[in-house]
């Protein structure tokens, strides 16, 4: 490879550091919302350009906002007043050869299918005005797509790691506890709104855990409490037998919960989301691509969430860096952590980057000279192959959210 550098990153892994802080914004949270119908308005977008075309044409619907409805939680079961209003944006191609592609439509019906099978307690129909703001693209963009190459359509940076720490692990798999089909079953009144923060002093966690609780299920305000109480004790044996390199780990839900203010006291919902009435989303601001945001580790602000996954090196670098890193790490054991950054040059071909940098931490005894090859040649080959990388990104085989 021509523009690729390689270096050491001194002797400590994330996981050895003092500190660390971890948050995921689970399914139901409203900027995961926007990022989960927006990247599922792109692969039903992408799959029909593939019928119409053979190939991907411009969209980019990465765009998205949701405004918060208005409803009225109360014991036993509250109403919704107002709906929620979900604006899907940006771009998206509708002409192509004499033939109409209704994108309206296909992006509504994506977003009506991932909300049915997303939040369960959302009737896309009357819990949700939808409003369609996607607009022809401009005319240099568009055109990137009639080439046969695959050429960037920005010039933009992506960086990803691995592996994921303990804390990470341990955040992200609480979240996919909690809105598991078993786990609803026995816990009905938790929404699918979980937010879990994870802080790590050394070598104890402590979780903090925002839970939507349905008031449906809840008749008396002792009895949130108590299955509150039920919970924690819950996630709490779940974590523990999975702690390897922790000695111990603490749990809180719902930490501004206060049983003397009653019903102002409790985190209750009608949905099972904050969306509903206390809280809008934007794509973008939720979780990374890996499904964290991870203050410890570098992140980019791309909203990798909707974009193209032929052209959008802002999602298919962000998304390639992350299964890169771990492919490095898996395949060649002197490599206890590694991170690696890519940035693209507008026009250029994807499968070329204008830089490559990876950053390892090595176990003791090996130097740079003996990963060196094998790094590049995991990279090169990947580069090889983006095409079909990307198809695979744009069939969602990839999550980003």
């Amino acid at each position: 490879m021509e523009h690729f550098r390689l270096e050491e990153k001194g002797s400590l892994t994330t996981a050895e550091g003092a500190i660390e802080f971890v948050e995921r914004k689970g399914i139901g949270h409203p900027d995961t919302i926007c990022d989960g119908i927006a990247e599922a308005i792109s692969i039903s977008l992408s799959q029909s350009y593939l019928q119409w075309a053979g190939r991907i044409l411009h969209h980019n619907i990465d765009k998205g906002l949701l405004v918060a409805g208005h409803t009225e939680p109360e014991l036993g079961g509250g109403v919704v007043h107002t709906p929620m209003r979900l604006v899907i944006g940006d771009r998206a191609t509708s002409d192509w050869d004499g033939h109409r592609i209704s994108v309206e439509e296909i992006a509504l019906e994506s977003a009506t299918e991932w909300i049915k099978a997303h939040l369960p307690l959302v009737n896309p129909e009357t819990h949700v005005v939808f409003q369609n703001e996607l607009r022809p693209g401009s005319a240099e963009l568009t055109d990137i797509f009639s080439r046969a190459r695959l050429l960037s359509n920005d010039t933009s940076a992506a960086v990803g790691f691995a592996p994921l720490t303990e804390t990470e692990q341990l955040v992200l798999e609480t979240e996919r506890l909690i809105n598991t089909e078993e786990f609803k079953l026995k816990y009905p009144e938790t929404g699918q709104d979980v937010k879990v923060m994870g802080v790590r002093r050394d070598r104890g966690l402590q979780l903090t855990v925002a839970v939507a609780i349905v008031d449906q299920y809840i008749e008396e305000v002792q009895y949130y409490f108590d299955r509150k109480k039920e919970l924690e004790e819950e996630l709490t044996a779940f974590l523990e037998p999975q702690l390897k390199t922790l000695d111990s780990v603490s749990l809180a839900i719902n930490t501004l919960d206060d049983q003397e203010r009653g019903l102002d006291g409790m985190y209750l919902t009608v949905l099972g989301t904050s969306a509903e009435g206390a809280d809008g989303g934007q794509v973008g601001r939720g979780n990374r691509v890996n499904g964290l945001i991870t203050l410890n580790r570098p992140m980019s602000a791309e909203a990798a969430a909707g974009k193209n996954p032929f052209s959008h090196v802002g999602k298919i670098y962000n998304v390639l860096c992350h299964h890169l890193a771990n492919q490095i790490y898996t395949e060649l054991e002197p490599v206890k952590e590694v991170c690696v950054r890519m940035c693209s040059q507008i026009g250029r071909e994807i499968s070329d980057p204008w830089m490559v940098s990876t950053e390892v931490v090595l176990s003791a005894g090996t130097g740079l000279e003996e990963v060196e090859q094998p790094i590049q040649e995991i990279i090169e080959k990947q580069l090889r192959n983006m095409e079909d990388f990307v198809r695979r990104l744009a069939s969602g085989e990839f999550s980003v959210y």
